[in-house]
């Protein structure tokens, strides 16, 4: 059998004399002289066994072995182009494959304005969002099934690079019959004894919370747990208590019809962080996306009402530096 070891620029040569019906118009269409292309093409003769072209005085026919090969060659032409124009694409960042973990207020609220304004350059790049827990955020990122993570942190977590970039704020929600609803803001200690919805345990939200009510020395009423954003608001609607919860969960509990006041003595606010695993490469469709979120402090995206900009913090191997300050708060 003879090799069909073909090179891409002999089934070019190949697929241009077909087409021509010509050796000097594909030639002269390649760019070539022609008596270098009918060494190519009597190469490509030699290696399948067969001849392509049957050559006259005023023309050059196809054989029928070579209308197999030509259309063949076609093929091969056509799959190479597409991979060839997928990869230039991939290196210039504009095709391929980004996934994302998020905690699921970060996924529904702070996501969807930076994805959409991602999209405009990106559009050949297909976007993964999981939500889940903060926990569920960092173990995705560590094992590399998450380009990138969104979550609450109150410090840099070991392994990861991350970068603080926006901060929201707590606020009550109950129904609107309650007295506090018409109120300006709500201190904190004014939910002493009173029915309380609270988020599951796991929950970054629950974390906040319980800090800031043993802090302050103030005890609840009745309390009843739930894990789901949907579940929280529901359950506050039916009157079985308030809640508290930051900026970035109240788009989220709009089908409950819930007032919505800010918390303040203290006021409390959570940092918004984008983590990512430095000792995995990033793509360049990842890469791009990194930097259009680092914008999201710096006034790049839009962010949704209760949602602050903040400098830019980040932690990189248990190192903490600021951009635009000279030394980061702490970011309870």
């Amino acid at each position: 059998m003879p090799s069909m070891d073909l090179e891409i620029r002999q089934l070019r040569a190949v697929v241009a004399v077909a087409d021509a019906a010509s050796f000097s118009d594909a030639a002269a269409a390649l760019g070539l002289a022609q008596s270098s292309l009918s060494r190519t093409v009597q190469a490509v003769e030699r290696r399948v066994g067969v001849a392509l072209f049957r050559r006259t005085t005023r023309s050059v026919q196809t054989t029928t072995e070579g209308a197999e090969v030509v259309a063949l060659a076609r093929h091969v032409l056509a799959e190479h182009g597409a991979a060839m124009a997928h990869l230039t694409g991939y290196l210039a960042g504009v095709r391929g494959h980004v996934t994302i973990a998020a905690l699921p207020s970060l996924a529904a609220g702070l996501l969807p304005p930076a994805l959409a304004a991602y999209r405009e350059n990106h559009r050949g790049v297909t976007v993964t969002v999981h939500d889940g827990l903060s926990t569920e955020v960092l173990d995705r990122v560590r094992d590399g099934t998450a380009d990138l993570g969104l979550t609450v942190l109150t410090g840099p977590p070991a392994g990861l690079h991350v970068t603080r970039l926006v901060r929201d704020t707590f606020h009550l929600v109950t129904r609107d019959d309650d007295p506090l609803a018409a109120r300006g803001s709500v201190a904190w200690a004014d939910l002493r004894d009173r029915a309380f919805v609270a988020f599951d345990p796991s929950s970054s939200i629950r974390a906040h919370t319980d800090r800031v009510l043993a802090e302050q020395g103030i005890g609840l009423g009745p309390v009843t747990g739930a894990r789901n954003i949907l579940a929280v608001g529901g359950l506050v609607a039916a009157g079985l208590g308030v809640s508290a919860v930051p900026g970035l969960v109240l788009p989220l509990l709009g089908f409950a019809n819930l007032a919505r006041v800010p918390l303040r003595d203290p006021e409390v606010r959570r940092d918004v962080c984008m983590i990512h695993n430095p000792r995995r490469p990033f793509s360049p469709a990842a890469s791009a996306l990194l930097r259009l979120l680092h914008t999201l402090g710096a006034g790049g995206v839009a962010l949704p009402p209760g949602v602050e900009r903040t400098a830019r913090v980040e932690w990189a191997a248990g190192t903490e530096r600021a951009a635009g300050v000279a030394r980061a708060a702490d970011p309870s």
